[in-house]
């Protein structure tokens, strides 16, 4: 009987996908807020050259590589750094939840429907100051920025020993 019940769940994840009858909650272009002061020195007035996106990114560059980043802000149901200028982005190539007309999820930007690609197409964004610290106030704040965004980031790549890429930026456009 648990067999078939687990199946049963395995199943009906599978054909609703995070399908929800809820509202999608992303914030419409009126409800966006704007950069704070300290937040317009971190963005840059002109879009930067040459951006390449996260997976290319994470094969092609190495540790401490100055780059330039293109993604969409996401990743979890929190891609946030609660009260810092941090947060994740995803590869441009994959699909949102609500990227899908048949899907209703009320976490688009979680990407639950693309959890095997998910973990080689993110990188993690740090907004550093000029002494490349990292800034101490929330990125939402700061910089006016919402779930699903697209970002440029130019900054250095940075790496950990599993591999997760972070980049330390210095500069952001926002799409």
């Amino acid at each position: 009987m648990k067999r078939l019940t687990t199946l049963g769940l395995i199943t009906f994840f599978i054909f609703t996908g995070c399908s929800h009858d809820h509202p999608n909650p992303i914030s419409s272009p009126e409800t966006k807020v704007a950069a704070t002061e300290e937040g317009e020195q971190y963005l840059l007035t002109n879009e930067p050259g040459r951006a390449m996106d996260v997976i290319q990114v994470r094969t092609e560059t190495a540790d401490n590589d100055e780059v330039v980043i293109v993604g969409r802000i996401g990743g979890s149901a929190m891609p946030w750094v609660e009260g810092r200028a941090a947060f994740s982005i995803v590869d441009r190539a994959l699909e949102a939840c609500g990227d899908r007309s048949e899907d209703h999820c009320p976490l688009p930007w979680d990407y639950c429907c693309e959890l095997e690609r998910l973990p080689t197409s993110k990188a993690l964004i740090k907004v550093i100051d000029q002494n490349g610290q990292l800034v101490k106030t929330d990125a939402r704040e700061l910089l006016g920025v919402t779930e699903l965004q697209t970002v440029i980031v130019q900054g250095k790549a940075s790496r950990d020993d599993a591999d997760n890429l972070t980049i330390l930026a210095t500069g952001l456009y926002l799409k």
